[in-house]
């Protein structure tokens, strides 16, 4: 899915795994509600990277779209090389998601037209949700009021997730994949492996591909060999 807006590189698009049924919520079922439901118009969502913030952020642009109308995802991230006019007429979209906006802090023209936006987005009505790795008051912005403007709504902090929820969470998107993971080998991927979820999805990738190549069911032998 392509992003709405012609000022935007077009390389940047969706996951088509990025749905709100892929989320497992356990621990984070108000923001989830908060999302799915629409009543804020401005939300902002935080929590240490791979804890599902893109995730969100990019379901509520699924959903968005599949309701026929409009949706922007901008990975600010992956932005800062790009002038920050291409923010400008942004409002005129239903739905806003802007990823990492710590990656702007004390970057004032940025800074600056993030807070013309929200101001834009307010007068229209629409929405704006955005995330990133710390609270509002811990960006360290130069500019007092954009500080301000990023707490107009609710401010949810998403809950990390315990090893067995990590667990629960690998084994529903296997299945969702048509893959088989028992405990054991989804205990063995978090001893060995790196724990945070961005990661653990994508060594799931790998091995759903890896299973179906070789004909094998995930077993820890065979997962021992992949991972070498």
């Amino acid at each position: 899915m392509t992003l709405a807006h012609p000022q935007l590189p077009l390389g940047i698009g969706l996951k088509d795994a990025a749905t709100f049924d892929n989320f497992y919520s356990a621990g984070n079922e108000l923001v989830l509600e908060a999302l799915q439901q629409g009543n804020d118009k401005m939300l902002y969502i935080w929590g240490p990277s791979g804890c599902g913030k893109s995730h969100l952020l990019q379901a509520l642009c699924h959903a968005t779209a599949a309701n026929g109308q409009s949706p922007v995802y901008l990975p600010l991230q992956e932005l800062l090389t790009l002038a920050p006019e291409l923010l400008e007429g942004l409002e005129q979209q239903v739905l806003i998601a802007i990823d990492d906006v710590q990656a702007i802090a004390g970057m004032p023209q940025w800074e600056e037209a993030l807070f013309h936006l929200y101001n834009r987005v307010r007068d229209c009505g629409h929405r704006l949700v955005v995330s990133a790795t710390v609270a509002p008051a811990g960006l360290t912005l130069t500019l007092p009021d954009l500080t301000s403007r990023l707490g107009w709504g609710p401010v949810f902090q998403l809950a990390a997730l315990s090893d067995t929820d990590k667990r629960a969470a690998l084994q529903m998107r296997a299945r969702r994949r048509g893959l088989e993971l028992g405990n054991e080998v989804a205990e063995y991927l978090l001893r060995r492996c790196p724990r945070d979820m961005d990661s653990l999805f994508s060594l799931l990738n790998q091995l759903d591909r890896a299973s179906l190549v070789a004909q094998r069911r995930l077993t820890i032998p065979f997962v021992r060999e992949l991972l070498g």
